[in-house]
């Protein structure tokens, strides 16, 4: 099943207050296993940068001054996307980023629905743990160590892992090779057919038989 892997940068925590979109990264997955397909871009969002945001991803508002605008790249990004569920860590801010850009540029939204939010089933799976991304890596003994700043596609890159774990590990991605599996031939014998063996009775057994027949009332064997 073809999956991708989503996550944006922003520069703030809300599109109705004017944030907008500064960067996407986006991995694809099938059977939970990267494919090696990605999809990366840096966003010009047409606005200032919060100090705030700033400090988050380092992306600053002259680097991304000579970027494209989200509508110069919407449709290489949905065309990567496809109609694949997003798997997205916290999917709620993500999908309302990603369905206000649409809107600005003319573009149908994407339903809730397709959403896959590890955030959800990682506090189904730890309830009361820490279930950030770096927490989850380490819980799962992934390498974040190149997370020094946010960067979607590096956030994408790890969360793939965390994913595959969070939906029961490597051993959904297992392939059993026929020289791997020993097969066991049992062989059943025949049992030889004996003759019966008959024991003709003595006189003396015949004797004790009839007495002990004589004894009984209305035997049937006198019949």
């Amino acid at each position: 099943m073809r999956e991708i892997i989503l996550d944006t940068e922003t520069t703030g925590l809300n599109p109705d207050d004017g944030d907008r979109i500064v960067e996407i990264g986006a991995v694809e997955v099938e059977h939970l296993i990267p494919t090696g397909r990605t999809y990366h871009q840096y966003i010009n969002p047409e606005r200032d940068m919060p100090d705030e945001a700033f400090r988050v991803h380092g992306l600053s508002g002259e680097f991304l001054a000579d970027k494209p605008v989200f509508a110069a790249i919407v449709d290489a990004f949905t065309g990567f996307v496809g109609d694949a569920p997003l798997v997205i860590h916290n999917a709620r801010f993500d999908m309302r980023f990603l369905n206000a850009e649409l809107k600005w540029s003319g573009r149908a939204g994407i339903p809730f629905e397709r959403s896959i939010d590890t955030l959800l089933l990682a506090q189904q799976k730890f309830p009361g743990a820490g279930n950030s991304l770096d927490a989850l890596c380490k819980r799962f003994g992934i390498d974040g160590s190149r997370r020094v700043l946010h960067g979607a596609l590096l956030d994408c890159e790890l969360l793939a892992e965390v994913y595959l774990h969070l939906r029961g590990g490597r051993q959904t991605g297992l392939d059993l090779a026929a020289s791997t599996i020993e097969v066991v031939s049992t062989t059943v014998a025949r049992r030889q057919q004996r003759p019966v063996r008959r024991f003709a009775p003595s006189e003396a057994e015949r004797a004790a038989h009839a007495a002990f027949i004589d004894k009984m009332k209305a035997p049937l064997w006198n019949d």
